[in-house]
């Protein structure tokens, strides 16, 4: 996921990109709102926008930036009021966090813009297929199918393969996939995560499903 950070302080922005950094995200940041529409593009997936920019207010740059993509847009800015919430909203917005903020909450509220606005691929209508059809994901029903059998999973166990086939090609680190699977960030839950992850293979036998990415986490086969 490319995430393009809009921030004129450099001391908040280099600690934002290094965050997401080490939650699996790639960045870009853009001081100004000349720099941010130059910088957004069609691989952007969510735009963190501050509102005090150098030469141009954040709304209006939520406007230009709406009336261009469908990216979600999460203001992030000091501003309080609940007026300025409401411009931002209708600018465009999907979300508005003020700062000071918690980071994890931030998180959180990415992932979940990123969520609603990630549409079921409408050529598969929710299944993914891979391995050249033999293995069969349906995101719908919660199936995985090799060689049109059903293979007996458990919730978390399919949870994490629907994580994967969301990010195709992408290797999702473990970090992420704890979130996403079990809403926690404590990681702890790493070692369930690898056995959920060797039970998968063993059940999918041959039909091997997910790949380690060594230093990163775990990617879809084929995806």
């Amino acid at each position: 996921m490319r995430i393009l950070i809009v921030e004129d302080d450099d001391r908040v922005g280099s600690a934002l990109e290094a965050f997401l950094a080490r939650s699996g995200y790639a960045t870009v940041r853009a001081a100004d709102g000349a720099s941010a529409m130059a910088l957004l593009g069609a691989d952007t997936e969510v735009v963190l926008l501050d509102l005090g920019l150098p030469d141009v207010d954040g709304i209006d740059l939520c406007r230009r930036i709406r009336s261009r993509s469908e990216v979600p847009i999460v203001v992030v800015t000091a501003r309080s009021q609940v007026t300025e919430r409401i411009k931002g909203l209708r600018a465009g917005a999907d979300d508005f966090v003020v700062k000071p903020y918690d980071v994890h909450e931030l998180l959180a509220r990415i992932e979940a813009v990123t969520r609603r606005s990630r549409p079921m691929r409408p050529e598969t209508d929710g299944l993914v297929t891979i391995h050249g059809g033999e293995v069969e994901i349906d995101l719908v029903a919660r199936q995985v199918r090799v060689d049109q059998h059903p293979i007996d999973l458990t919730p978390k166990e399919f949870d994490i393969i629907a994580v994967l086939a969301r990010y195709p090609g992408v290797a999702v680190p473990k970090d992420r996939l704890i979130r996403e699977v079990w809403n926690t960030d404590w990681r702890g839950f790493s070692h369930s995560l690898e056995v959920h992850i060797g039970a998968i293979r063993k059940k999918t036998g041959a039909h091997r499903i997910i790949d380690t990415v060594r230093g990163v986490g775990y990617r879809l086969v084929g995806s």
